[in-house]
């Protein structure tokens, strides 16, 4: 068992140096609670399993999706249940909480150079 910890998303973000590589800062039940520095486009994916939730801390994510775009801003949030393809776009430096099972793989069902096997703990 982890001690109790107080997390500063802030201070946790100045540890990034690269855009779309999630970072481990918590864990819960059999739930990782990542941050990432987002910037761009990512790649048009889907999580076979996974549901994955996504809340903006800083700037303005738009989540593509096949049917409609989800546009976040600071404070805001979005389930993305399995199955479903979606391309996350950042046109300015974003930074995003995310929840996700412990099986997520950060680019789903893609494998290419964005893919990141093993997170880093923060």
């Amino acid at each position: 068992m982890t001690a109790p910890r107080r997390v500063n998303l802030a201070e946790m973000i100045g540890h990034f140096q690269n855009h779309w590589s999630p970072k481990i800062v918590g864990e819960v039940n059999e739930s990782l609670v990542k941050l990432v520095n987002l910037k761009g486009e990512f790649e048009w994916h889907h999580h076979y399993i996974e549901d994955m939730q996504l809340l903006v801390v800083k700037g303005k994510l738009r989540l593509k999706l096949r049917d409609k775009d989800l546009v976040l801003g600071p404070g805001e949030f979005a389930i993305i249940p399995h199955g479903v393809e979606h391309l996350p776009v950042a046109e300015e430096e974003t930074h995003v909480l995310l929840f996700e099972p412990n099986s997520t793989l950060n680019t789903g069902n893609v494998r290419n150079e964005r893919t990141v096997p093993t997170l880093d703990r923060l």
